[in-house]
């Protein structure tokens, strides 16, 4: 038999056996960034007591759940998490194609037509976070609402998406996972081993990594 065969069949396998595994964590991620937005505005809203009380939700909470279960639940998140839950309060409109930096990028869009339009463009066209955060930060949807040629608009959009760079940071995303995850130690870790990796392809090969 081929090796080379082989190894072609062992990195199907691998990258396939990643790819199911992100997925996975980015499904559970998104329910449950989902489920704590809702527990927190259920809370706020559960009585004039709870309501004056939830005004403080977003610094007290952090104090307890960082220490516990790391950066990823900080106010900043939490924050994040309140408005994802406000902006998508109907579970079943969230799209499963899509991870939480995928959401995070569209609490960006305040018009909700044009949010519901980018939720379904990227799962749809299979867009990255990356992709999606380009999407929104040149006004691809409000652009394509008022050209005349909108099919110069989309070519342009296509060439600016592949024009993003891939590299093994893609696995590492933005930490984000890696937070939600508990492991921010491993995060910097990556990190620093990606950098030693991108530094020695940038030489050639020819620098010790």
């Amino acid at each position: 038999m081929n090796i080379d065969v082989l190894l072609a069949q062992l990195r199907t396998l691998i990258a396939d056996a990643r790819q199911e595994a992100k997925r996975t964590v980015d499904v559970i991620q998104v329910r449950t960034c989902w489920e704590i937005g809702r527990h927190i505005v259920e809370f706020e809203q559960g009585g004039l007591p709870r309501a004056a009380y939830g005004k403080k939700l977003l610094s007290r909470l952090p104090e307890s759940l960082t220490g516990e279960f790391g950066k990823g639940f900080d106010a900043t998140n939490l924050r994040h998490m309140r408005r994802f839950y406000l902006a998508f309060p109907i579970y079943d409109t969230v799209r499963r194609e899509l991870s939480w930096s995928h959401y995070r990028a569209l609490l960006r869009v305040s018009n909700m037509e044009a949010r519901i339009w980018y939720v379904n463009e990227a799962a749809e066209q299979n867009w990255s976070a990356r992709a999606l955060d380009r999407q929104i930060g040149t006004l691809y949807y409000e652009r394509l609402l008022l050209s005349s040629d909108k099919s110069s608009v989309e070519a342009e959009a296509e060439v600016n998406i592949a024009a993003l760079p891939c590299s093994p940071r893609d696995f590492v995303r933005d930490r984000v996972m890696l937070e939600f995850l508990g492991l921010p130690g491993t995060g910097k870790l990556l990190e620093s081993t990606l950098e030693h990796a991108e530094e020695y392809q940038a030489d050639g090969g020819g620098a010790t990594p």
